[in-house]
């Protein structure tokens, strides 16, 4: 039987969409790589019985393990740690070593904000009532984590809701004994990724079908997802199933190998990155984007070896003055055209003593379009100074930050097309 494992996040301001989760994908992604088949993530506000029935719920289901993030702060609506217990069945007490290790934590917050600390600690003190029995986790902040047993149920790993410091202790966590004691029964997932730009998804699903009149998948999980422009083939399965695995592989890039950029999980901002090291300086001038792009290649540490700069020139006289495009040429062709975006390129590249220049400039939206260059019109151009050079202007569909998020990723395969001296298939 594989291990099966639930997320629930409490917070009302991720229920109600101040903040979005990033706890749930986070952990769901540590307990997929260690075996744990994620069947559920749940998202519930500071309620009680919210809480509650989300980990009846859980257990209900079959879950050998639940996650939890948030509530485990001193304010009056913090109330996971006693929840759990009641679901425990267990009553809280103080951990007094705990609440040593807290109160040394505020002491050293209240001397440099001049707070009261005896005042801090009696708040803070609810956050040393552990469930009897539960083995705590030291905290990253001021909560600590807390890993509780339920007689013949699951074990719960309660933890804090800043990503931060639920990052910092999920380690201690899944090397607690009882977490150690799921763990041992889970198999672990073999997982390749095969990634593509430049095919619609229906492509994908009648090659799929045409592999599987070949091939037996049942003991596969195929996943397709559409991110960022780019599509994304998960080929999962359990130890035994590497055979169909690879056929899966091998079919796709069979039919695909134009669109194919990716069979080992690597990311274009990776495989760029890599590219640029060993290719000399970028520089980049932007309108739409209006730095994205610049942020994307700046992202990877070590980004200053093939970084150089970048402008936004978001309007003409931007574009004239800092990049150099003629003022005609904007008149004649308009500032969003293929010949714009190549003269960015170039005044990019020169300024910035560059040996890559990027120009993008499009209709982001929602106004400005026309019939002739609608909304989601773009024109990318990467060109080497005097040398070859690679361009396009689709219109890229989506809302205005998809298009804008796209032109990015189109101008990321773009410069790696260069680099490798292919052409680019759209």
């Amino acid at each position: 039987m594989s291990v099966r494992a639930g997320i629930l996040v409490t917070g009302t301001e991720v229920i109600t969409a101040r903040i979005s989760d990033r706890n749930g994908p986070w952990v769901s992604q540590r307990l997929a790589a260690l075996g744990v088949e994620v069947a559920h993530i749940l998202v519930v506000a500071d309620r009680p019985d919210d809480l509650e029935a989300g980990l009846r719920f859980m257990a209900a289901e079959g879950c050998d393990l639940i996650v939890t993030s948030g509530g485990l702060g001193p304010t009056a609506d913090d109330l996971t740690a006693e929840v759990v217990a009641r679901f425990a069945g267990v009553e809280l007490e103080l951990d007094e070593s705990m609440e040593e290790k807290i109160a040394a934590i505020i002491a050293g917050f209240a001397r440099r904000m001049q707070f009261d600390p005896e005042a801090l600690r009696e708040a803070n003190r609810k956050q040393a009532m552990v469930p009897r029995g539960a083995e705590a986790i030291d905290p990253a902040g001021t909560a600590p984590g807390l890993v509780v047993g339920v007689e013949s149920g699951p074990v719960v790993i309660v933890l804090p809701g800043p990503p931060r410091e639920l990052h910092k202790m999920w380690e201690p966590a899944i090397r607690t004994a009882a977490v150690r004691g799921v763990l041992e029964r889970a198999e672990p997932y073999v997982v390749q990724t095969v990634r593509m730009f430049g095919l619609p998804e229906s492509s994908i699903a009648q090659s799929l079908r045409e592999i599987e009149a070949e091939t037996d998948l049942s003991p596969l999980e195929i996943t397709t997802c559409l991110r960022r422009g780019e599509l994304e083939i998960d080929v999962r399965h359990r130890p035994g199933a590497d055979q169909a695995r690879a056929a899966v592989v091998a079919g796709l890039v069979e039919r695909h190998e134009r669109f194919v950029f990716a069979t080992d999980g690597s990311t274009i901002d990776e495989q760029v990155a890599g590219l640029l090291r060993d290719r000399g300086k970028i520089a980049l001038g932007e309108s739409c984007t209006a730095g994205l792009l610049a942020a994307r290649l700046a992202d990877p540490p070590g980004a200053s070896a093939y970084l150089q700069g970048g402008v936004v020139a978001y309007s003409n006289e931007a574009k004239v003055d800092l990049l150099g495009v003629p003022a005609e040429l904007i008149e004649r062709h308009g500032a969003v055209s293929p010949a714009v975006a190549e003269a960015m390129a170039e005044g990019a590249a020169e300024r910035f003593g560059a040996d890559l220049g990027v120009g993008i400039t499009g209709i982001a939206g929602p106004d400005g379009g026309s019939e002739e260059k609608p909304v989601g019109y773009v024109c990318v151009c990467v060109e080497v100074p005097g040398g070859p050079m690679i361009a396009r202007d689709p219109v890229i569909p989506g809302d205005r930050h998809e298009i804008r998020d796209r032109a990015c990723t189109l101008g990321l395969h773009l410069i790696r097309r260069l680099l490798r001296g292919e052409d680019f298939p759209l």
